[in-house]
């Protein structure tokens, strides 16, 4: 018996439902195509969280929001806000993969075509990729606006999406070109918008750069 069928014949009995043979092997087929641990989490959050049956789709639904990716449609409206050349936007691969598919039919004046055919690559990547193990990469894409930069990435680091180390890894900014993520770093005043933790972050993102310049 895999750790997948005993999890799941756990989680069954705990939760007041009947499996027969035939629908056990059948939902370990559909949860073998993840990673056992995801689902293994997924199941102890069921036992932990249902009030009702156990079924294949309340452990896919927990399997999928573990690892933060946003719904197709949440993340068409990212991929939408980066028309916006002022706004600064935090994207990924699969995002950005999914827009360069609707772009081309979004930029002849058909947004809801360009709608369907981002929610189609997206969900297939997204698929692929879960199944496969693999995690999106989150990073920002800057707009014109330097103020709404500021708050937009270091709201970001708040939330786990951007880790400090990856500002570290960018180039040094040129003088006064006021270009590229680092350039609303020299920037001293602040957001008003910005929640204390964001504040801080920001703090040490600047304090971090100050001495690597001065090196």
């Amino acid at each position: 018996m895999s750790e997948i069928t005993r999890a799941l014949a756990v989680t069954a009995e705990l939760t007041g439902t009947e499996l027969s043979v035939v629908a056990l092997q059948a939902m370990e087929r559909e949860l073998g195509n993840y990673q056992v641990a995801a689902v293994i989490t997924a199941l102890t959050r069921c036992r932990r969280e249902l009030t009702g049956r156990l079924t294949l789709a309340a452990v896919l639904e927990r399997i999928e929001s573990a690892d933060g990716r946003p719904t197709a449609n949440e993340a068409w409206g990212i991929a939408l806000s980066g028309y916006d050349e002022a706004m600064t936007i935090i994207t990924n691969q699969e995002i950005n993969a999914a827009m360069s598919v609707a772009r081309p039919i979004m930029d002849a004046g058909d947004e809801v075509g360009a709608r369907m055919a981002f929610r189609d690559s997206y969900e297939r990547t997204v698929t692929e990729n879960r199944n496969q193990g693999v995690n999106p990469e989150w990073y920002p894409s800057m707009g014109s606006d330097k103020r709404m930069r500021a708050s937009i990435v270091a709201g970001a680091i708040e939330r786990g999406m951007l880790s400090m180390s990856y500002f570290a890894e960018l180039p040094a900014p040129v003088q006064g070109d006021g270009r590229g993520v680092v350039a609303f770093l020299e920037n001293k005043e602040e957001p008003r918008d910005l929640s204390p933790k964001a504040r801080q972050k920001l703090q040490e993102i600047r304090s971090m750069f100050g001495k690597r310049k001065a090196a």
